[in-house]
């Protein structure tokens, strides 16, 4: 059995083992891979686990020894289900693995904002409360989340785990989901999607990427929010038209957003957020606490040892 990683640097930057894996058959592990390389890579193989290198139906006609496809990831929009259905192929992924760490994220954000302490604690190197008249020294606002409202588009289980941090903060928690209201955890009230915007002070995206849902933070919605409303993302980039959203912060219809992906990834250097007021960015990390990543191996190589037993599980083909 012949096993290819095809992009295995992100999830395994060196500082985990490939052993497990490699126990289970020929292994050979790719830091990266372009899209002209991946037949001649994999050429050989029936199992190949796959981060954000996609595949096609033409890829997948082209490899009639693939069996299994195992997606290094959540979301597995790079791979046609439907053509690897159809062929045969296995695809699995790897669910709620980084939980606990996308959740931390939000609130990393958000208390970046609303408790500014990065600041403060410069301007105390730069020497400005030694020259301060008073025993406080006092230049940027601080913000009490408690009594705010937090609003969230979509209530799986990063969704429910955020909802859970802010109603323990004494936040106000408002959702929209598919989910009905005997369904929601106590605390959450649903609401449309409008109001929704209209009623947080504080909003975060933990809703799939879907037709519906492709750009859905746009400059309708985006006037619909508080001047001193902050916006987080760290689901997916392509929910947020992105210069509706550069607009919005430059011309302070909102406060704040607070944005772990965009719409490319990595950015190009024109992206109109890069440079937008009030715009805080991190690089796609949310994931990727070292418990995180160690779980998502974890289960990548459960996933294919379930399936050389014949008892595929995750399957998401």
């Amino acid at each position: 059995m012949k096993i290819v990683v095809l992009d295995g640097y992100a999830g395994n930057p060196g500082d985990l083992s490939w052993s497990e894996l490699k126990s289970l058959g020929d292994c050979v592990i790719y830091d990266r891979t372009e899209a002209n390389e991946v037949r001649d890579r994999v050429k050989d193989a029936q199992v190949v686990l796959t981060n954000k290198v996609p595949f096609t139906r033409a890829q997948i006609e082209a490899l009639p020894q693939l069996r299994y496809i195992g997606v290094l990831a959540t979301g597995y929009n790079i791979v046609d289900t439907v053509a690897a259905a159809e062929h045969g192929v296995v695809v699995t992924n790897v669910p709620a693995y980084s939980t606990a760490s996308v959740a931390q994220m939000v609130f990393a954000h958000l208390l970046c904002v609303v408790t500014p302490v990065e600041i403060y604690s410069q301007e105390v190197r730069a020497g400005r409360w030694s020259r301060c008249k008073d025993f406080s020294y006092i230049s940027s606002p601080v913000t009490e989340l408690a009594g705010k409202t937090m609003g969230i588009v979509g209530l799986g289980r990063i969704g429910k785990a955020v909802a859970g941090i802010a109603l323990s903060m004494g936040m106000k928690v408002i959702a929209n989901t598919s989910k009905q209201p005997a369904e929601l955890p106590q605390g959450i009230e649903k609401v449309d999607l409008d109001s929704l915007f209209a009623m947080s002070d504080v909003l975060s995206l933990h809703c799939p990427l879907t037709p519906e849902t492709a750009g859905m933070v746009n400059a309708h919605r985006l006037r619909l929010m508080k001047p001193g409303a902050i916006l987080i993302n760290t689901g997916r980039g392509q929910l947020v038209v992105e210069q509706d959203l550069a607009d919005a912060l430059n011309s302070g219809i909102i406060a704040a957003a607070c944005l772990d992906v965009l719409s490319q990834e990595p950015p190009e250097e024109t992206n109109p957020l890069l440079e937008a007021r009030n715009c805080h960015i991190t690089p796609h990390i949310a994931w990727a606490s070292n418990e995180a990543r160690a779980r998502l191996m974890q289960i990548a190589v459960d996933n294919v040892r379930a399936f050389l037993s014949g008892t595929p599980q995750n399957v998401v083909s």
